[in-house]
C-alpha cells in the first residue's frame, strides 16, 4: 500500500517546488490540494500545469478566504519561497498542523546519496560543477534543489542517480528536521535576504543548519576562515586567497593536501571565487570516490553559466569577460576582488539611486581604466575620474572598442555593470549578449 494512502496533503505554493511536492505526495497515495495566495494572473502558467495533471487548486482570493479546519490535512508541505509567518502558512499552523519543508519532505522519501551545497554566492556554479564532475567520471548525477528541478521532482520521477548535486538555500534549510548529506559544502557568507530575515544573525543561523544533523561519518567542506560550526563532521577547508587550507589555488595551480593536482590552463571559468568553487567541488567529489585529478580533468569540458564571469573572447593577450549578471555593487565588488589580471572595467546602466562611492576602495589599483555606459554614465564619471582614466560610451560596441584601446596585453576587459540593464536592454542577458557580440567582433 502507498505510504500516504487515505491522507489529505496541503501543498503551499504553486511554483516548481510546489508542483514537485504535489507529484511526490500523489505518487505515495495522498490526496493533494495546492494553495497559493498570489495573483492568479502572475502564476497562471503554474496553475494550468497543476490543473492539467489533475491537482485540486485553491488560488488567489479563494486561498486568502480559505478556512482551515483542524484535522482536515494530515501533512502540510511548504515551498521555500513562503515564509512560515505569512498569512497562508499561519492558517495551517493555527489549526494545529505542522509545516514541512519541500526539501525535507523529499529527503525522507529517498536514499539517494547527495552532495549539499550552500553559500551566499556561487551555489549554482558549484552545484553544476559537482554534477558535471560525477557525470564525466561515470556516475549518474543531476544539479537540483534550489537550482534547476526541485528535490521532490527528482524523487517523484523515479529515476535513480548515483549522487545528486543539491543546492540548498537558507529558505530551504529553515524547515529541515533530519536532512543531511555525506558531503556538505559551505562556500561563503555575506549580507543578503534581509527582506526575509530580521538581521544577519537569523540569516546565518538558517544557513548553518546545513550541518545540524551531520555525524562523524560525514564531511563538512568549508571556505577557510569561515566561523561556522560543522559539528562532528570531518572538516576540510579550501581557499584561493592565500589562507592555509586543505585545498588551495595559487598562481594558476590547484593543490590538495600538499599535492599538486593540476593547473587552470584549460578551464574556462574565471576569477578566484570560481577557483574556490572548483576546489570545493573537487573535495566533495573525492568524498564520493572521484580522484581530484580526474575531477579537474572533467572541469576542462565544463561550460560556465552565461553572464557570470563568462570568458567570451580572447584576442592579442587580452581576455573579454561577461559578468552582466552583476546587477548590484556587491556583485561588482566580488568580481573585481576575484580577478588576478589588471582590469579595464565596463560599468553602468539604470539609475537606481545607489551611492557608488564605496566602490572607490574596491578598485584597489587593479582596475586601470573604466568605460561607462547607461543612465548613470556621467554620475560614475564624476565619481571615479579623479582616480583613474574614465571614458563614456554611447553603446556596447563603442564601450568594447574604447576598453580595448585602454587595455594592455595581459589585461581582462570585463563587463560588470553594478546595476540593472533596463535603461538600454530587456535584461542582463540581453546586455551580456550585446557585450559578447561586440567582443567577438574585435580582431
Amino acid at each position: 500500500m502507498p505510504a500516504f494512502s487515505g491522507q489529505h496533503f496541503a501543498i503551499l505554493g504553486a511554483g516548481r517546488s510546489g508542483l514537485g511536492a504535489a507529484r511526490l505526495a500523489r505518487s505515495q497515495g495522498a490526496e493533494v490540494t495546492v494553495f497559493d495566495e498570489g495573483d492568479p494572473s502572475k502564476i497562471q502558467a503554474s496553475v494550468e500545469k497543476l490543473k492539467a495533471e489533475g491537482f485540486r487548486t485553491t488560488i488567489g482570493q479563494e486561498a486568502k478566504d480559505f478556512q482551515v479546519k483542524p484535522g482536515a490535512f494530515q501533512r502540510v508541505i511548504i515551498s521555500p519561497g513562503l515564509d512560515e509567518g505569512w498569512p497562508l502558512p499561519k492558517k495551517f499552523t493555527d489549526a494545529g498542523t505542522h509545516l514541512e519543508g519541500e526539501t525535507e519532505f523529499a529527503f525522507q522519501l529517498t536514499d539517494m546519496p547527495m552532495v549539499a551545497i550552500t553559500g551566499t554566492n556561487g551555489k549554482s556554479t558549484c552545484t553544476e560543477l559537482v554534477a558535471h564532475i560525477f557525470e564525466a567520471n561515470g556516475q549518474r548525477s543531476l544539479p537540483c534543489g534550489n537550482h534547476g528541478v526541485s528535490l521532490s521532482e527528482v524523487v517523484a520521477s523515479g529515476v535513480r542517480y548515483d549522487v545528486l548535486s543539491l543546492e540548498v538555500s537558507s529558505f530551504q534549510l529553515e524547515t529541515i528536521r533530519t536532512f543531511r548529506a555525506k558531503a556538505s559544502l559551505w562556500l561563503n557568507f555575506a549580507p543578503d535576504h534581509l527582506d526575509r530575515y530580521p538581521g544577519m544573525g537569523e540569516y546565518f543561523a538558517a544557513k548553518s543548519r546545513i550541518f545540524e544533523n551531520v555525524t562523524d561519518e560525514d564531511v563538512a567542506i568549508i571556505r577557510a576562515g569561515e566561523s561556522v560550526s560543522s559539528g562532528p563532521a570531518k572538516r576540510l577547508t579550501f581557499s584561493a586567497y592565500g589562507a592555509e587550507a586543505h585545498a588551495s589555488y595559487s598562481q594558476g595551480e590547484f593543490w590538495v593536501k600538499g599535492q599538486l593536482v593540476g593547473s587552470a590552463t584549460q578551464i574556462r571559468l574565471r576569477g578566484r571565487h570560481n577557483m574556490e568553487n572548483i576546489l570545493a567541488a573537487m573535495l566533495a567529489c573525492e568524498v564520493h570516490g572521484v580522484a581530484c585529478q580526474d575531477a579537474l580533468r572533467a572541469i576542462a569540458s565544463y561550460e560556465p553559466p552565461k553572464h557570470r564571469c563568462e570568458l567570451v573572447h580572447e584576442w592579442n593577450e587580452r581576455e573579454y569577460i561577461n559578468d552582466s549578471k552583476a546587477t548590484n555593487l556587491h556583485a561588482l565588488e566580488a568580481c573585481i576582488g576575484a580577478m588576478e589580471r589588471p582590469i579595464v572595467l565596463i560599468a553602468g546602466g539604470k539609475e537606481k539611486g545607489l551611492d557608488y562611492t564605496p566602490l572607490r576602495a574596491a578598485l584597489n589599483g587593479q582596475v586601470r581604466a573604466m568605460v561607462l555606459i547607461g543612465e548613470i554614465k556621467q554620475a560614475l564619471h564624476d565619481t571615479f575620474s579623479d582616480l583613474l582614466p574614465c571614458q563614456i560610451a554611447t553603446d556596447m560596441d563603442e564601450a568594447v572598442k574604447l576598453a580595448t584601446e585602454l587595455s594592455h596585453p595581459g589585461d581582462s576587459i570585463i563587463l560588470s555593470p553594478g546595476t540593472s540593464s533596463f535603461d538600454m536592454y530587456t535584461g542582463y542577458g540581453h546586455r551580456g549578449d550585446a557585450f559578447r557580440a561586440a567582443a567577438q567582433a574585435i580582431r
